[in-house]
């Protein structure tokens, strides 16, 4: 396949996906390409589908019709042993961080490259450190346990252990939730700067805008299962689109209908 093609073919490309618990309806034919090098970031309210898109790619859900497609390759039904490769490609920053609290933070920053990779502890240790300088924590944080840091280094080390492996893909969930916004922007520019420095392919799900603005190449409005609206992060404020205008301006009032139950 020529280089002209090759980089023409999405780094993850879902058509149609369709997932359900019972007879509620999550996705209802979401689809949405992420363009290899390039950081796409998904916005909607709570509820809309965004986590779950998120785990139809990673395969911890199988979607009941539709296509996923990784470097052109189908991920749905494939085998353990290839979907293991694949998922080699992938890190991930998780909502709330998801530290383990039993390891040393350097161990949870190394905890897949030890795992998941075989590496050798003295080995994993040194680029465990090594990521933790990336995002600006000194070697003393790594002999420090998760619940000595502040929720601002816990996401700090969140993201070191999402880079640790030098992924290709990197998922971020809600990547600024329950920090105060100064804190928020300063992970804002460790992801953006993280991600340059890797040259990695990025989905982001998230409801605060400041944090989509800050590093979306491309942003895409999910709402009750569907893509709504996407483009260049630079056109989002005047989509044109009813649902994003609503969202991003926080009204009430719109076409996105909160389900409130009443006494």
């Amino acid at each position: 396949m020529s280089e002209t093609v090759s980089t023409a073919v999405p780094k993850i490309a879902m058509r149609d996906v369709q997932k359900r618990f019972g007879s509620k309806v999550v996705l209802d034919g979401l689809t949405l390409d992420v363009p290899r090098g390039q950081s796409v970031v998904v916005i909607g309210g709570s509820g809309t589908g965004k986590s779950v898109m998120l785990k139809c790619v990673l395969g911890l859900l199988k979607p009941e019709k539709g296509s996923i497609k990784v470097d052109g390759d189908e991920v749905i039904g494939m085998s353990p042993k290839d979907r293991e490769k694949v998922l080699r490609k992938f890190g991930m920053l998780f909502q709330g961080s998801a530290l383990f609290d039993s390891l040393k933070v350097w161990e949870n920053v190394a905890f897949g490259l030890i795992q998941g990779r075989g590496m050798d502890r003295g080995a994993a240790k040194k680029v465990a450190l090594d990521k933790l300088a990336q995002v600006g924590l000194n070697a003393d944080v790594g002999n420090l346990s998760p619940a000595e840091l502040s929720g601002g280094m816990q996401k700090r080390v969140a993201l070191a252990r999402a880079i640790a492996a030098e992924p290709e893909i990197i998922f971020f969930d809600e990547p600024t939730t329950g920090l105060d916004p100064i804190m928020a922007d300063v992970i804002n520019d460790l992801i953006k700067a993280c991600v340059q420095r890797l040259g990695a392919t990025t989905l982001s799900i998230t409801h605060d805008m400041a944090s989509a603005r800050k590093i979306a190449d491309r942003v895409a409005m999910i709402y009750k299962g569907k893509i709504v609206w996407e483009g260049a992060v630079a056109e989002v404020d005047h989509s044109g689109n009813d649902y994003v205008d609503q969202f991003i301006n926080g009204r009430a009032d719109g076409p996105i209908r909160m389900e409130v139950r009443r006494a």
